[in-house]
């Protein structure tokens, strides 16, 4: 018995070094990826991207801006990270070797970060909370975070464009926010705000949340932000504060808008059922939705594409 469970606990130190030398060979590659795109032309985004830990090809598009943007103090916020593996600022960490404050309403996922040698290894801050517009700036500073930082990463399926309006602590020089494509390029909408937004439970299919593109340029305007592109995939949105953004051409919703290529549809029992945009945004056609800019009440099936 006693030699099964050392056999077990040195195959168990076996895997854990085989996923040290796995994430090893993932930043060096990135590294070189990001040498190979060291000479795209400023705002030329998908020329930039590559994907080593995002979802996307973020992680190309965050080392093309901030090439061209002065960080003095290399800081980031990212939230909705889950369990960190996939997330817009882990090659970040690891590559430039930044300080941050990674959040997510998962105790579990927490957990798993704090248990990552990736929580020892840098200066990496993982708190578990549920965000709303009402605790966000308090989670932050509680953190020791304020004041001028690099990056600020909004990935929350649903509230991010009330949250993002809400933070007041910190005046990060880049901001990654992600949008519902499905929204389309023009209406400036977003779900109405309820602290206990949850999008799998809002509708079964999984397609209700969050923001269009327009109502990020919108809330970017009033901040002091530019939109400067959008990843190719069709979800994230970058905006460069105005103070940083000389190299870079301001664009509008409609020119940097990317549709989405993936398709998440699910049926009432949870099954994918990859609609494309339209069928998807006809199922959801009844749902709610606030106009940022006005105020008025509409529902999906009222804005146009």
């Amino acid at each position: 018995m006693f030699r099964m469970i050392r056999r077990y606990a040195k195959g168990l130190k076996s895997l854990g070094g085989l996923n040290d030398r796995l994430e090893a060979l993932q930043l060096a590659t990135g590294r070189i990826e990001a040498r190979q795109t060291a000479n795209v032309p400023a705002g030329a985004l998908a020329e930039a991207e590559f994907k080593v830990w995002s979802q996307w090809g973020e992680d190309g598009i965050i080392e093309h801006l901030l090439r061209h943007i002065p960080v003095p103090r290399p800081v980031f916020v990212e939230f909705g990270v889950e369990n960190y593996r996939e997330a817009n600022t882990r090659f970040l960490l690891r590559n430039r070797n930044w300080s941050g404050l990674v959040m997510d309403g998962s105790p579990e996922n927490i957990a798993f970060i704090r248990n990552d040698p990736i929580s020892w290894r840098h200066d990496l801050k993982a708190v578990a909370a549920f965000i709303t517009r009402e605790n966000i700036n308090q989670l932050i500073t509680d953190a020791g975070i304020a004041g001028d930082i690099g990056i600020l990463s909004v990935d929350i399926d649903g509230n991010d464009y009330f949250v993002w309006d809400a933070i007041s602590s910190i005046s990060p020089r880049l901001v990654i926010a992600e949008y519902n494509a499905i929204f389309g390029p023009s209406a400036a909408v977003s779900v109405p705000y309820a602290a206990d937004f949850c999008r799998t439970t809002a509708h079964y299919s999984n397609l209700y949340w969050g923001c269009s593109l327009a109502a990020l340029h919108h809330l970017a305007e009033k901040k002091g932000y530019i939109l400067v592109g959008c990843n190719s995939n069709g979800n994230n949105a970058f905006f460069v504060r105005r103070d940083m953004a000389d190299k870079f051409e301001a664009k509008s919703p409609a020119t940097a808008y990317c549709p989405a290529k993936f398709r998440e549809s699910r049926d009432a029992t949870g099954n994918l059922t990859f609609l494309p945009s339209d069928d998807a945004r006809r199922l959801i056609a009844q749902m709610p939705l606030v106009d940022v800019s006005s105020g008025a009440l509409l529902t999906v099936g009222d804005i146009g594409t």
